[in-house]
């Protein structure tokens, strides 16, 4: 007979052990974007420039005129039912011309600034690591270039090559640069020195690779900001160039051009300048909003929320 079995003694009780959850790590992008979101004026730049984009790019295709339709029996008529912007001295739909105005002007700033931005970081990205000679002869071009009336440089570009919309992006981009070189190259001799830099100097890294991956990169967020404030800048440039009538040419028109044509006859005929001005200094005011909130989001030293 098998003797009975021990008793089996009670588990010793375990208190429930509560772990606390890891903080999520975060990003500066992340940081940046909450912080861009919690700016109203930046957002509702944003989204006046999208407004702005899809407005003058898909509009003209619901329009029922064209920018060169002349219809002398419209000679200068006001806003109405049939003519929202009312017409010009050709009898030209405005709002029709406003949107293909709009796409000039936009791709000015747009095409001219991305000329800027890749002459600029490429300039002030080799200038600031380099250092040296090469830092000394490369910065005092450009002293030497900002010394030159820009808007005059651009003007005898202009009228040397010919006046078309290509060598407008190229002419106003090429005079654009040099604030981006100096902006960059400040940058990039600070981060020369930081140890990540170092790092990939000791792994026997080439200099080209070091400027592209490592500090390029890593000056994105000043170049992002100042790259806002370019676009007006250059819009505005292009509109002074337009009113000066070195801009693009008839039949086709930008918000500068139409701006000087209502100039002219701004006592008679006051929408001709007023609605043009108007979609000119919302979209500068939208992209200078946009860059106020982006500088504001991307500084390191803000406060997290």
């Amino acid at each position: 007979m098998n003797p009975p079995a021990a008793p089996i003694p009670d588990a010793p009780f375990v208190p429930d052990v509560v772990f606390e959850e890891a903080e999520t790590g975060t990003s500066l992008w992340k940081d940046a974007w909450a912080r861009l979101r919690k700016n109203k004026m930046a957002v509702f730049g944003a989204g006046t420039l999208v407004f702005m984009a899809l407005f003058c790019l898909i509009g003209p295709f619901l329009s029922p005129y064209t920018y060169d339709a002349q219809d002398l029996n419209q000679y200068a008529k006001p806003p109405g039912a049939q003519h929202w912007f009312g017409t010009d001295k050709l009898g030209r739909d405005q709002l029709t011309r406003i949107m293909y105005g709009g796409r000039i002007s936009l791709a000015v700033g747009i095409c001219a600034t991305m000329v800027s931005l890749t002459i600029g970081v490429l300039w002030g990205a080799v200038a600031g690591y380099a250092g040296g000679k090469l830092d000394t002869v490369m910065m005092r071009i450009v002293d030497i270039l900002y010394a030159l009336p820009f808007t005059i440089f651009v003007i005898l570009l202009m009228v040397f090559f010919g006046r078309n919309i290509i060598l407008l992006f190229a002419a106003i981009g090429a005079v654009e640069w040099l604030t981006m070189a100096r902006i960059v190259r400040g940058q990039v001799q600070s981060l020369r020195k930081m140890e990540f830099i170092e790092a990939a100097i000791a792994l026997g890294l080439s200099r080209r690779r070091i400027i592209l991956r490592h500090m390029i990169p890593n000056v994105l967020g000043p170049v992002m900001v100042y790259t806002t404030l370019t676009i007006p800048a250059v819009m505005l440039l292009e509109a002074f160039l337009s009113f000066l009538g070195l801009g693009v040419q008839p039949p086709m028109s930008s918000w500068g051009s139409m701006i000087k044509d209502g100039a002219e006859v701004m006592e008679e005929f006051w929408w001709m300048l007023i609605i043009p001005g108007l979609f000119l200094s919302l979209t500068l005011f939208s992209l200078n909003f946009l860059g106020d909130g982006l500088r504001d989001a991307l500084d390191p030293k803000a406060s997290k929320d």
